[in-house]
């Protein structure tokens, strides 16, 4: 195989290729990490997947995270699928500890890291530096419960008013997630949380161009399929899930027994199918279709901020990969050449 960091090449100093496939769910991420590694492979070069999926982490679930299967990943090896359980959850900063040795690994290795998910705060993690912080102390959980059981939903806004006024004319009303990460954080750190996305607003969250290593060379192949298309894939996505198992592998996972509150149980596909199970409603046709509507819905919302997010960062390659696989291909290889040759 063609050592691509040779000892006469700048490359080796200053150039080390990651190759990053980012998008929204159901956009051909999997299938395109394939290609392009079987592709270099014919070309003499070695590269090796790592996973930037939250959910591929877990042993456990497979149908309802379109987990590759194992003869998808044969010849091609792959990092953090299968890593951990569903009862060890992980967070970006874990992400980060994990992968930034396999990749200073396949760089010494003469091999190129494939980046591969959707998962876009682990991604930002990994190659800009950690932006989000670290996951909030049990005490500030604990106090926004007992705040929301006592005043509900309206004090624990009324608490964020007080303490983080900028936060709170920011965050709607309705934006649960966001308003008790900011009151976690006030909870945890004893500081603003808008205090703090300042400071690192102004490093540039969404320039994937100054990335943690300058040695990085980053390039990032960015899916997006047209909407009425992708609201279609993602329509028979939902229903193959159901058509192969789906409520039967969530049946199996809660008679371990597992806590049905496990953070990655609350994912879409399998809260739903949890709620199924738990409201015992019969596997009949109409009760299956409401099923599968419901997981495609939810994930038409999941891609959508996926796809929020995206947009905002730059520099990217962005492509349609239904139309333009073939172009993908050529112009990777034409940067890639580039890269070694410069």
């Amino acid at each position: 195989m063609t050592n691509f960091m040779n000892e006469t090449s700048s490359f080796n100093k200053a150039k080390k290729p990651i190759i990053l496939i980012s998008g929204a769910t159901a956009t051909g991420k999997t299938a395109l990490s394939i290609v392009l590694a079987k592709e270099l492979k014919r070309r003499n070069y070695l590269s090796e997947v790592i996973n930037a999926d939250s959910l591929l982490f877990y042993k456990e679930l497979n149908i309802g995270t379109a987990k590759p299967s194992l003869e998808e990943r044969e010849n091609i090896p792959h990092h953090l699928i299968d890593h951990t359980s569903i009862t060890d959850s992980m967070n970006a900063s874990d992400y980060c500890d994990l992968a930034l040795p396999i990749i200073e690994d396949l760089h010494a290795s003469n091999k190129i890291p494939i980046l591969v998910g959707g998962s876009a705060f682990y991604i930002r993690a990994l190659l800009k530096g950690m932006y989000e912080v670290g996951a909030p102390n049990n005490l500030a959980i604990l106090k926004l419960e007992e705040i929301e059981k006592e005043k509900g939903w309206s004090g624990i806004r009324e608490f964020l008013k007080d303490v983080d006024h900028s936060s709170y004319e920011k965050v709607h009303e309705n934006d649960r997630y966001r308003t008790l990460r900011a009151l976690e954080h006030y909870l945890t750190h004893h500081s603003k949380f808008s205090t703090f996305k300042d400071v690192m607003d102004e490093a540039g969250p969404y320039d994937f161009s100054q990335l943690r290593e300058s040695s990085w060379c980053l390039y990032h192949i960015y899916l997006e399929v047209p909407k009425d298309k992708h609201w279609e894939l993602m329509e028979k996505r939902a229903n193959k899930m159901i058509e192969t198992g789906l409520i039967q592998e969530v049946r199996d996972i809660l008679n371990k027994p597992y806590n049905s509150d496990l953070k990655p149980l609350q994912s879409i596909g399998y809260k739903e199918c949890i709620q199924f199970i738990e409201e015992n409603k019969e596997e009949s046709p109409t009760n299956l279709l409401g099923l599968a509507e419901e997981i495609y819905i939810n994930t038409r919302q999941l891609a959508k901020s996926q796809k929020t997010f995206f947009k905002k960062i730059s520099p990217k390659m962005t492509y349609n990969p239904i139309e333009q696989s073939e172009i993908i291909i050529h112009d990777f290889f034409d940067f890639f050449k580039q890269v070694i040759d410069n």
